[in-house]
């Protein structure tokens, strides 16, 4: 079996979508249906590319470039599902990098097991956006998208803590604040197909900010530090911004961050 890292590699030089996605897919069923026999397979090492590779489509703009459209219109809730995808295949890329790019860093097997399983949710994820989008006689790069989607990886290249703070426990976790929103949207449009994707996509994040707590946890742990100061440090060395209210406090206490983790760091404060 290809060593864990390389399968990660793999799959961050893989441009097109479909074939990153099923990729990343047969890897985490090859590594998890190991881990179900009880091997632990070869971690290895990579060396991951700066950035992923990436289809011709979409054209990535500067945030302030890309058009802004009424999510109550039908051209409104094409873009707002390509948006969503968009975010779910940098999903897949992220939780594939924190793998290849920190393998040199010791860490217990579960560490890999949870973002091999958030690698193969997130590639899941694409394929019902995709689906839905196919669905509304649109695809994937039919519209531009957000350039600064990798910006947080890039900022976070040499820390893992720093990864773990910026990735899972405050972008993760704004997809669990705005996603009830984004299902209301369709289904007040009578959309069940992208409802039911939307609220598939919800229950699962819920467990990837959740891996991203408990290891920022671990790694606090072994250094001796406190989470709550080292993750407000390192979200304001890394995160370009207040993190932004209304919070989904539910979910969020769900997933293992309680409310002084994020409150602190709000514009107010």
């Amino acid at each position: 079996m290809t060593p864990l890292a390389q399968m990660a590699a793999e799959v961050l030089t893989t441009a097109d979508p479909r074939a990153k996605t099923d990729l990343s897919r047969r890897h985490a069923a090859a590594w998890l249906a190991a881990r179900a026999e009880g091997v632990l397979p070869e971690i290895g090492t990579a060396e991951p590319p700066d950035r992923p590779a990436r289809p011709d489509r979409p054209e990535l703009l500067h945030p302030r470039d890309v058009p802004r459209r009424k999510p109550g219109t039908p051209a409104g809730r094409i873009a707002l599902l390509h948006a969503v995808a968009h975010i779910e295949l940098n999903a897949v890329d992220l939780h594939w990098d924190v793998i290849a790019r920190f393998a040199h860093i010791p860490m217990p097997p579960g560490f890999y097991d949870d973002w091999v399983r958030a690698a193969d949710d997130e590639s899941k994820h694409w394929g019902l956006m995709a689906d839905c989008l196919e669905a509304e006689g649109s695809h994937y790069g039919a519209l531009p998208a957000h350039a600064g989607m990798w910006r947080a990886a890039e900022d976070t290249a040499q820390d893992l803590m720093a990864r773990l703070a910026v990735v899972p426990m405050v972008l993760e976790a704004r997809g669990l604040d705005v996603t009830p929103g984004m299902i209301d949207i369709f289904r007040r449009a009578k959309a069940e197909q992208a409802v039911a994707a939307l609220e598939t996509i919800y229950a699962e994040e819920v467990s990837h900010v959740a891996y991203g707590s408990k290891w920022f946890h671990f790694l606090c742990g072994r250094h001796d530090l406190d989470p709550k100061d080292v993750f407000h440090d390192l979200v304001r060395r890394h995160f370009h911004g207040a993190l932004k209210p209304p919070f989904n406090e539910e979910k969020r206490a769900e997933a293992g961050l309680p409310p002084d983790f994020y409150w602190p760091l709000t514009e107010s404060a």
